[in-house]
């Protein structure tokens, strides 16, 4: 049992609650009164606790200033994770009772019982705050009723306040279907409600030791009506639109006004940063174009997305085992050190950094694709840290990264090669690491000082042939390096070779390797592309 609540027990609450979601993920799912991916809410919450449980991970031990507690630094992670990746009205709503959690004890030396009740009660706050036109019977309910019930606790015993606080929740959300008649026609109990009570029950198990066993709302109807109604909201608009906006607070007040005009189930939320923050806005509009718009004229809105509801008029099939939701979309963001790579990158569909790029640049990039899922090639030892760096900073503005670790053009053009979007993220992600390892690559330069490489000593204006970073050989002569070196490549087996010429490429040296491959392995298949690149005269893959 814990006496407080530190840094190590937010982490684990955030890993045992997200556990928790993931187990119901289709039950709640199955709460929704309207099956669309607004509504599907067990869903929604996984995926906004699992952007506040990868903030967490990336960064919970670094402190930005003394007068922020560990708890309360891990608590703010976890309520800034919450809302980059906050997805439908449950997710934003969740994210600011974390966000009203953090604040409330982020300059407490220490957790305990009534601190807990101060922050509930804030929470509460919070909750209520982000919803234009707060319904009961809703999410919102249920948290009110968890500050009430550790307020009637008492108590300074912080297990005693976490049980009181997650029993009331429990009653409050059996009442739903009593405040809400969309839930009493559908025979369910609120879904947001379901999955606050899940998160309520994973503290208690984290503070207490023991886990609360409650049996699991049943629906009061054993048939639903023919013809449901949404969640929240009225049914008279046809598009859900959420996004991102970096704005400053008048600018929100009034892009609040705008969109309240336009439609219902509005709700903006920032992460409480002073001056131009992060919000996440989320509307049901019919007029798209304005809604995205006004966010426009506000600020720099960015990960948009929209839901035509008509288009999810079916109810979703159950999630099996290991079954995670769909991205909202994917990109490629590749780095190429010629002009002629570009365009090769570009024909494949990814978004192009120029050579040796910086952080923010590569940053900016991740950001440029709109999409909630990029993949990073950084073709270089060197750039590949820099990558990683991008890929944590993207972190924080919602967007989920992968550096597949390539070392050169061609492995990034292997990988590329098999990108399938109808794979899920993760396995796609696998794919092409696997195929850009499959890729053997060599690179062929002048030397450019004396040096005693593994190939032996080598003068300034030697030719290097370099096969997987290491020196293979030394020679005088370009063309029959380069060929040399393909021939020891192709020893080892091969059926494609790939051909990149550089700036300084001499007329002709693609040519005769070409011609020589076709001689000495008539079997092999051969693609030569101009690159553009300098200091290489000649890229070389083999798959």
């Amino acid at each position: 049992m814990l006496d407080t609540l530190d840094a190590a027990a937010v982490r684990r609450w955030c890993a045992d609650g997200l556990a928790a979601l993931k187990r119901h993920q289709t039950e709640i799912d199955r709460l929704n009164v309207y099956p669309v991916p607004d509504g599907d809410t067990g869903t929604n919450m996984v995926l906004t606790l699992t952007s506040a449980q990868q903030a967490l991970a990336m960064d919970l031990d670094t402190l930005p200033d003394g007068e922020v507690t560990p708890h309360g630094h891990a608590l703010r992670l976890m309520a800034r994770g919450a809302l980059l990746g906050a997805r439908g009205n449950s997710g934003v709503i969740l994210s600011q009772i974390l966000r009203g959690l953090a604040d409330a004890t982020g300059a407490e030396p220490v957790v305990r019982g009534h601190a807990l009740t101060s922050a509930l009660r804030d929470a509460t706050a919070a909750a209520y705050r982000a919803v234009a036109r707060p319904v009961e019977g809703t999410l919102l309910s249920v948290v009110a009723a968890a500050a009430t019930g550790a307020e009637r606790a008492d108590t300074d015993d912080l297990c005693a306040v976490a049980a009181a606080a997650a029993e009331e929740a429990t009653v409050a959300l059996a009442r739903t279907p009593e405040q809400l008649p969309a839930l009493a026609r559908a025979g369910v109990v609120d879904a947001g409600g379901r999955g606050l009570c899940l998160l309520l029950d994973a503290l208690v198990e984290v503070v207490t030791g023991e886990r609360p066993t409650r049996p699991t709302p049943a629906p009061r109807a054993a048939v639903r009506p023919a013809t449901a109604v949404r969640e929240t909201g009225s049914d008279q608009y046809g598009y859900e639109v959420q996004f991102l906006l970096d704005a400053d607070p008048e600018a929100v007040d009034r892009l609040r006004d705008a969109l309240d005009a336009l439609g219902d189930s509005l709700v903006i939320v920032g992460d409480g940063v002073a001056g131009t923050g992060t919000w996440n806005v989320h509307v049901h509009v019919n007029d798209v174009g304005a809604a995205i718009e006004a966010g426009v004229v506000a600020g720099r809105p960015h990960g948009i997305s929209v839901t035509r509801f008509a288009d999810q008029s079916s109810p979703p099939a159950p999630a099996t085992a290991g079954q995670t939701a769909p991205p909202a979309g994917r990109a490629a963001v590749v780095v190429a050190p010629g002009a002629g790579i570009a365009e090769l990158f570009r024909g494949e569909g990814a978004t192009v950094v120029p050579g040796n790029p910086s952080t923010g640049e590569v940053l900016d990039a991740i950001r440029a694709s709109g999409a909630a899922r990029v993949v990073v090639l950084p073709n270089d030892a060197n750039t590949e840290a820099v990558a990683s760096a991008a890929a944590k900073e993207a972190h924080r503005l919602g967007v989920k990264v992968s550096v597949v670790p390539t070392r050169s053009p061609v492995q990034a053009l292997a990988a590329l090669a098999v990108r399938d979007p109808g794979r899920r993220f993760e396995d796609d992600v696998i794919a092409m690491a696997e195929a850009a390892g499959a890729c053997r690559y060599a690179e062929v330069c002048h030397a450019s000082r004396e040096a005693l490489t593994v190939a032996g000593p080598c003068q300034p204006g030697d030719v290097l042939a370099l096969v997987d970073g290491e020196v293979h050989l030394i020679g005088v002569d370009l063309v029959d390096t380069c060929v040399a070196m393909v021939d020891r490549m192709l020893g080892g087996g091969g059926e494609l070779v790939t051909l990149i010429s550089g700036a300084e490429a001499p007329d002709g040296l693609v040519d005769a390797v070409r011609a020589h491959v076709g001689r000495r392995w008539p079997f092999v298949e051969v693609q030569a592309y101009p690159g553009g690149q300098p200091h290489y005269p000649l890229l070389v893959g083999v798959e």
